[in-house]
């Protein structure tokens, strides 16, 4: 037996870095959305349980259980191996099927059903045979199916919680995503050649009794005791999952959201389950009391448990406060396990032992071992597909997280009364009403003393809005007398209090190009960004965002801030995963604009990817412009190199410009073209006389303007030559980032800004110099000391804020001197509403 928990370990092992690695696969090919994550999670599911039913009614019949575990493993690995093959057919075939199907939500969603049950539905069906076959194998006797049948349930989840850490956090940083799949590939592989090796050396038990062999014939299970048992699977399945994806939203709103936080979010969750199927197993080894009573037990148990989970979040987190603020990687890990823990560890565990303690009840059934293991492992992943997408789309868009919790534990309670009903006798039935009366308590009783969203005092905010979606919650916030929005209660998207950045985001980069007709905006947030560039007389924009709660917010909130983006009929808005609405596009743009990303979130890595940026490079029409804003408040020039380089690696020239000029909180613009030319400066002059309405502005003046933003050439200076390169196969950002966050927040490490940001500023002006630089070719000696203005005045902002006035009064003299200007412009002020991540109500 310890050998065969060992394999059997391994193999839930590897189903999770499977099932992890899938769903980030199936993110990058139909987008990062709620629907791609839903819709790969069904079909996995959906495999389980077609292949628990189908094995199980089998397993009787095998002539070695464990030889046919072995050739299960094996086949496992060998059609996981498909993956690779369809995901390249699917590259190459998509955007040629694209508009033939495209325009056709429902052919295009059926396409996207039928690839995804391609790559996944043979895999997850043969997984979803182990189980079953080697419960047959195992379980010798009806009194052994609740002990062991547990123990192999326990056994198998524990590999998947272990699989899932190290999908989470070692393989993809060690190997890559190829390699991690490859680990799994091999380690299937090796499980089913040590099981098949076993059962040619282990001789089968002897016979089963005689009465035991007449208990095995196939049959059907008549009558309302056996039904019953079933539904209670089915829901067990439906609560456990559902009360999976509340939990995950409620974490959402404290976390980092990074790829670490959330495998540990999942962790917790299984290591949960598989207690609870130790649980189980002991509880399954009573006899002096009645099952029945067990099951009614945990049902209740469960029950409240779940409800009050979200009284232990509230008070665990402080209100929706930022867990491990300030603290660095390893402290701030402990503290994001000690809280999931304190939440989640111990419904979890009452959540995970219902199902496995189902098969002390089934120990009277007539069927065999394999087929009751097998419509078990059925029924409760079919309510596992209801409860994954009841959860997502329905009840945490309706009543959020809290509501969301007291309705699942009423589902609970319900069927403890209607099993009570059935199994009871006499005055036991009357027993029934109590769960009942629980129940409508649960279902009616009041969340508003639940934080929804986090409301800073120190600034006065107020909420306008709030919006509970399948994806994200997203709010409108008054602060300070300015709109924002903020998603997850710590991701501001902007806001009007930053109304002159948010702008120019566009008119930046449009005014390097000589006529900006057809555009592309990777982001929307409050659309401030996208409606500059009607200021222009462009003829088709195209907004792509990915969160449909922040189009709703936007169009709501921000329309008098957006110049009529929401009306204008040269406009349209996409509510999908920026990435994919651009790779699948059959039109091409003069200017592809992508917004500012927090670069620890999970999933955002894929922006930042070569293969994205050679979807870019594509998708520009000749001498069009991409143009990747990054805010250096949230990068380090570690992970700035490595999307320098990445860039460069796409496009024939990379230049950087300033989006401000700001000391700190600043951001910068990654600009690429696939043939390298140099500037006309004539091009921002007269795009910025006709912003202006005024032809009579000098030329000198409009180009001083435009031309102080610009830092220097990417490309030419070679600065990142040797930086790494991000790919979708080794996403270096996603899984570097977040380390690089809460080193800085515990004061470790710096992001680059301020003098930092300055010293880059002073290499790239150095490397190959202004005089070499290919891209300033056109420039004459006077537009090029307007390039340095620019860097001077970015050092007196520096200094200033260090307090060294002496020396922030020669750089200002040096930019006035260098400049048509008669006098300083306004002190750089940061905006009150900037974009990004900010750890509000620590903890």
């Amino acid at each position: 037996m310890p050998i065969l928990a060992a394999l059997f370990f391994a193999s839930g092992f590897a189903a999770l870095v499977y099932q992890v690695l899938w769903v980030r696969e199936l993110g990058l090919l139909f987008g990062s959305t709620a629907q791609a994550a839903a819709l790969a999670i069904a079909v996995f599911f959906a495999g389980i349980a077609a292949g628990g039913w189908f094995w199980g009614r089998r397993a009787r019949r095998l002539a070695s259980g464990l030889a046919a575990f072995g050739w299960l493993e094996v086949a496992v690995a060998a059609t996981a191996l498909g993956h690779f093959v369809l995901l390249d057919a699917y590259q190459a075939l998509y955007p040629a099927l694209y508009p033939v199907i495209g325009d056709v939500p429902i052919a295009d969603t059926l396409f996207k059903i039928l690839l995804a049950a391609l790559i996944l539905f043979p895999v997850s069906f043969l997984m979803g045979g182990t189980l079953p076959v080697l419960g047959q194998y195992l379980i010798r006797q009806p009194a052994e199916l609740g002990r062991l049948g547990s123990l192999l349930y326990a056994v198998n989840t524990g590999g998947a919680a272990f699989g899932a850490l190290a999908a989470g956090f070692v393989l993809p940083v060690w190997l890559g995503f190829a390699g991690a799949y490859g680990v799994a590939v091999l380690l299937d592989l090796t499980v089913g050649l040590l099981a098949l090796w076993l059962a040619r050396r282990w001789v089968e038990a002897a016979p089963r009794p005689v009465e035991q062999d007449a208990l095995k014939a196939p049959g059907r299970e008549p009558g309302r005791a056996s039904s019953l048992l079933w539904a209670l699977a089915f829901t067990s399945g439906l609560v456990a999952i559902a009360v999976e994806v509340v939990w995950t939203r409620m974490f959402a709103q404290v976390l980092q959201n990074s790829v670490y936080t959330y495998a540990l979010v999942l962790v917790v969750f299984l290591l949960a389950l598989t207690l609870g199927a130790t649980l189980a197993n002991r509880l399954s080894r009573v006899r002096r009391l009645a099952a029945d009573r067990i099951i009614l037990g945990l049902l209740a148990t469960a029950a409240v448990l779940v409800a009050a989970s979200a009284w232990l979040f509230q008070a665990a987190t402080g209100g929706l406060g930022y867990i491990g603020a300030g603290r660095d990687w390893w402290e701030y890990l402990t503290s994001v396990i000690t809280v999931a823990a304190v939440v989640m560890l111990v419904p979890g565990i009452m959540l995970g032992t219902v199902l496995p303690y189902l098969l002390r009840l089934l120990e009277s059934s007539t069927a065999s071992t394999g087929e009751i293991i097998g419509r078990l492992v059925a029924t409760n992943t079919v309510g596992a597909i209801a409860g994954a997408l009841i959860a997502g789309f329905v009840l945490l868009p309706l009543v959020g997280p809290a509501g969301s919790l007291m309705i699942l534990s009423a589902v609970y309670l319900l069927v403890m009364a209607g099993f009570m009903v059935l199994r009871e006798q006499g005055g036991g039935r009357a027993l029934a009403l109590a769960p009942a009366a629980l129940a409508l308590a649960f279902l009616f009783a009041p969340t508003d003393w639940v934080t929804r969203v986090y409301l800073n005092p120190g600034h006065g905010e107020r909420l306008v809005e709030l919006r509970e979606g399948s994806h994200a919650a997203a709010a409108v916030i008054e602060r300070d007398d300015h709109l924002l929005i903020r998603v997850n209660n710590h991701y501001t998207l902007g806001g009007t209090g930053a109304l002159e950045s948010e702008r120019n985001q566009a008119l930046i980069p449009m005014m390097l190009h000589p006529d900006p007709r057809d555009v592309f905006f990777l982001g929307m947030g409050t659309g401030i960004t996208a409606g500059a560039s009607l200021l222009f007389p462009v003829e088709r924009v195209v907004v792509c965002e990915i969160l449909p709660e922040v189009v709703h917010l936007a169009t709501a909130h921000f329309g008098p801030w957006t110049e009529g983006l929401f009306e204008d009929e040269r406009v349209t808005i996409h509510a999908e995963d920026g990435r994919n609405c651009l790779r699948r596009s059959r039109q091409t743009f003069d200017v592809i604009i992508s917004d500012l990303f927090t670069p620890w979130k999970a999933g955002t890595g894929n922006l930042y990817t070569l293969e994205h940026f050679h979807t870019a490079a594509a998708r520009l029409n000749e001498g069009g412009l991409f143009v990747q804003w990054v805010p250096t408040y949230q990068v380090s020039e570690k992970e700035f190199g490595i999307l320098a380089r990445t860039m460069d690696e796409a496009f024939d020239q990379v230049v950087l410009w300033r989006g401000d000029l700001f000391p700190d909180q600043s951001i910068v613009a990654l600009v690429g073209q696939n043939r390298a030319e140099p500037l006309d400066p004539q091009v921002p002059i007269a795009h910025g006389r006709a912003l202006a309405g005024n032809p009579d502005l000098p030329d000198d003046l409009l180009a001083a303007v435009n031309l102080r933003f610009y830092a220097g050439n990417i490309t030419a200076s070679g600065l990142f030559d040797e930086a790494a390169i991000n790919t979708d196969r080794r996403p270096l950002i996603e899984y570097q980032a977040p380390r690089t966050q809460r080193a800085v927040q515990a004061g470790l490490a710096r992001w680059l800004t301020g003098d930092q940001l300055g010293l880059l500023y002073e290499r790239l002006i150095q490397n190959p110099g202004l005089d070499h630089d290919p891209y300033l070719a056109r420039l004459d000696a006077a537009q090029r000391d307007y390039v340095l203005a620019g860097r001077s005045y970015f050092h007196y902002g520096v200094y200033r804020r260090a307090g060294r006035e002496e020396e922030a009064e020669m750089l200002l003299a040096d930019f006035i001197a260098r400049t048509p200007f008669e006098r300083a412009p306004p002190e750089p002020e940061q905006p009150e509403t900037l974009s990004g991540w900010e750890e509000s109500g620590r903890r």
